[in-house]
């Protein structure tokens, strides 16, 4: 009988010493902070993007990562920092203006979460305002062959999620663009791109890669359909077949210097002055259209592709001035 009694006391204890743990598991269980896997979070922990990591802090971007709105960042990992680095002059992290890493930085983050097969080819907008204005920059995608970003950078390793968005990784830091960048990455500027560059002389490249006066510049760009369209009215074969003074004429009746003039800022009537000193006017009546110095309509097809010199509006006919 006594080492009956004796079992149950034993019995009672272990009952009351398991209750005691678990109470004392539950108020343990209250005070744990869950792990989370931020943006922020996901720089930080891994190696291979120190130096991004390093950017963020400097840039003081770690909060803004690391809170409760959804982002997409293109991700460039170490090597990609040091090329970049390189490319540019700098020496280290330090060198580089805290004013121009952050505006770098923000160019490389969309609002939202866009996943790989989200995207689409085009051009979206990014959080970096280094333009004028303010007005935030755009970014130009071609997913013809995975995703290429302004014709420079590769998404390497897509859809990498994380709690608040997601990050693609790119092989290269993507530099903040101006008029010829877009210029350069849009196939559908191949054409304009040819114009541009087919004589020796011409200087359009250097200028509209200008950050100073004459810049800002807004730019009505033709399509390759427009310069298609163009050599059948003049009845020529090729590009090659417009005289030189008159493809440069053509050329700079597109640009508009010391502006940089956005959608929301054409009115019904607008009377603008060009880099080739001829006038065309914009009407809003019936869409966005141009109406050149020969009264040819124009339509506006696509607006506000935002550089950091200025902001481009593509056209889908290529506008005539008089000639002299």
């Amino acid at each position: 009988m006594l080492l009956l009694s004796n079992f149950k006391k034993i019995a009672v204890a272990v009952v009351l010493s398991m209750s005691v743990l678990a109470c004392s598991s539950d108020d343990d269980q209250g005070d744990v902070i869950p792990e989370t896997n931020s943006i922020a979070d996901f720089v930080e922990s891994n190696p291979d993007y120190s130096n991004l990591n390093s950017a963020l802090i400097a840039a003081d971007l770690k909060t803004t990562l690391d809170g409760n709105e959804d982002y997409t960042v293109f991700a460039p990992n170490n090597a990609a920092f040091n090329s970049f680095l390189s490319d540019n002059g700098f020496e280290n992290l330090e060198e580089v203006p805290v004013d121009l890493l952050t505006q770098i930085l923000l160019y490389h983050v969309l609002p939202g979460t866009e996943m790989a097969g989200d995207l689409s080819t085009g051009y979206v907008e990014t959080a970096s305002t280094f333009s004028p204005g303010d007005n935030n920059l755009s970014m130009y995608l071609n997913l013809d062959d995975g995703v290429m970003i302004n014709g420079t950078a590769e998404v390497t390793n897509a859809d990498i999620d994380v709690d608040n968005g997601v990050i693609h990784a790119v092989s290269s830091v993507i530099g903040l663009p101006d008029i010829t960048t877009f210029a350069l990455a849009d196939p559908n500027f191949d054409i304009l791109v040819s114009a541009l560059t087919r004589e020796e002389d011409y200087n359009f490249v250097e200028t509209l890669q200008t950050q100073e006066d004459p810049a800002p510049f807004t730019v009505f760009a033709p399509t390759n359909e427009a310069f298609a369209d163009l050599l059948t009215e003049l009845e020529m074969d090729s590009l090659d077949d417009i005289p030189s003074d008159l493809l440069a004429s053509v050329l700079s009746y597109h640009v508009v210097t010391g502006a940089n003039v956005r959608s929301e800022d054409i009115t019904d009537g607008l009377e603008v002055t060009t880099f080739e000193t001829g006038m065309f006017t914009v009407n809003t009546a019936e869409g966005v259209t141009i109406t050149d110095e020969n009264d040819r309509i124009t339509n506006i097809v696509a607006t506000d592709v935002q550089a950091t010199n200025g902001v481009i509006h593509v056209v889908d006919q290529v506008l005539l001035p008089v000639a002299d």
